[in-house]
């Protein structure tokens, strides 16, 4: 399921680029992805960026990660294609407890989606929000753009 990321460029303010493939299982009955499975597509970009990338790094992933709001404008239709899309995240904002990761799934001609969400760090025994760790502070850091 997880492709290999791209971090585009290296340093503070890059985007993290995650290939998606448009899957046939996505496609609604007009014929486009259905605005749901996008939702579906920001979260494989999440797992990779926050999961997946910091252990292929020798990293540790993000532990305890919620999702307090997500902000989605879906720009054109995006109709099955054997080429995958790219999602583009980064961070706009960092907080003690949380962040603000933007989001782009597109090509190299159009914007089909533009999304934005807030994401809480979270202690999951405490069933509460934590602060986030240095460690995360610092990862979050090289995707800080705007």
């Amino acid at each position: 399921m997880f492709g290999q990321s791209i971090v585009d460029g290296v340093g503070r303010g890059h985007r993290h680029v995650f290939p998606r493939a448009v899957r046939f299982a996505d496609i609604d009955s007009l014929g486009h992805v259905n605005n749901v499975r996008f939702l579906d597509y920001l979260e494989d970009a999440r797992l990779a960026l926050f999961h997946v990338d910091p252990r292929r790094e020798g990293g540790e992933p993000f532990k305890g990660l919620v999702i307090a709001r997500h902000e989605v404008d879906y720009v054109r239709p995006l109709t099955f294609r054997p080429d995958p899309v790219r999602v583009e995240s980064w961070v706009t904002e960092i907080r003690p407890v949380r962040f603000t990761l933007v989001y782009e799934i597109r090509d190299d001609e159009e914007i089909f989606v533009r999304a934005r969400s807030v994401i809480v760090a979270y202690d999951v025994e405490k069933a509460s929000p934590r602060r986030l760790n240095q460690d995360e502070l610092a990862y979050l850091d090289r995707f800080v753009t705007g």
